[in-house]
């Protein structure tokens, strides 16, 4: 029987409430990228753990597939969608909800009577499985051996799971694609925007595109600033802009009065 060291030990109790947070983050993060980052917490600690239970193989895997290639590919369809895009609350299936309750309290239950059930014999350690045949052989034998048909039905469902995500994201597109030209026609009868938005940075103090862009009148443009910017909170100070805009013409203005009178 193996016992674990004093390293060991402490690894778990600081690593274990750092897993547990990020998972709570995921599950009640009101922003989907502050979920994806506790996701990608609690992975990277899961390798950390399987490093030393000298599992190498799985803890690299661990690291670099889930928290690496899996959550960035989160943080791109993230970007993608939009910071500040909600998810509709209507109900296309009628029950769905209290049926999705139900079958996920049913599944909780098999799961602790499962585990519940469970006998685990006496831990052996893998210094044996690492030096013959080695970690790497030694998972290839598992999944391609005893386990290859739950590894192809897992793979089967993974693929299944993709489609459909692909097939439920697809909208139909009901009319033609509009082009620039009927925008155009559109900006014009409507009288609104017919010059097309204004671009952030334009007469203000620097060109950025989180510097609302300053009107004719010296105002400040709200429409300059992208939506996901707004989401983000990352957008400048519009009265500050405005008022060192006013500023500035101030001290343009005296400058102007004051050579005019030296010319004179």
């Amino acid at each position: 029987m193996t016992h674990l060291g004093g390293a060991e030990t402490t690894l778990f109790w600081v690593g274990a409430p750092l897993a547990v947070l990020g998972a709570l983050g995921l599950l009640f993060a009101r922003k989907a990228v502050h979920g994806a980052m506790g996701m990608a917490l609690t992975m990277i600690i899961l390798g950390v753990f399987y490093i030393a239970q000298q599992a190498e193989f799985l803890g690299v895997i661990q690291i670099f597939v889930y928290s690496g290639a899996v959550i960035m590919l989160f943080l791109f369809v993230i970007m993608l969608v939009g910071v500040d895009s909600s998810d509709s609350l209507v109900e296309t299936i009628r029950g769905q909800r209290v049926a999705g309750l139900l079958l996920s309290l049913a599944l909780a239950a098999m799961l602790l009577a499962q585990v519940a059930q469970a006998r685990f014999p006496t831990a052996v350690g893998l210094q044996q499985v690492n030096a013959d045949p080695g970690n790497v052989s030694g998972i290839a034998n598992l999944i391609f051996g005893p386990y290859v048909w739950p590894f192809e039905v897992t793979s089967a469902l993974l693929i299944t799971a993709a489609i459909g995500a692909m097939i439920l994201a697809h909208r139909e597109r009901l009319s033609a694609k509009p082009s620039q030209a009927d925008w155009s026609r559109e900006r014009i009868k409507s009288g609104e925007n017919v010059a097309g938005l204004p671009v952030p940075g334009v007469y203000a103090r620097s060109n950025s595109v989180d510097t609302p862009a300053l009107l004719p009148d010296g105002s400040i443009s709200e429409l300059s600033v992208s939506r996901v910017l707004r989401a983000r909170k990352q957008v400048a100070d519009s009265r500050a802009e405005y008022k060192h805009s006013q500023e500035l013409e101030a001290e343009s203005g005296d400058m102007t009065s004051q050579e005019v009178g030296d010319r004179q």
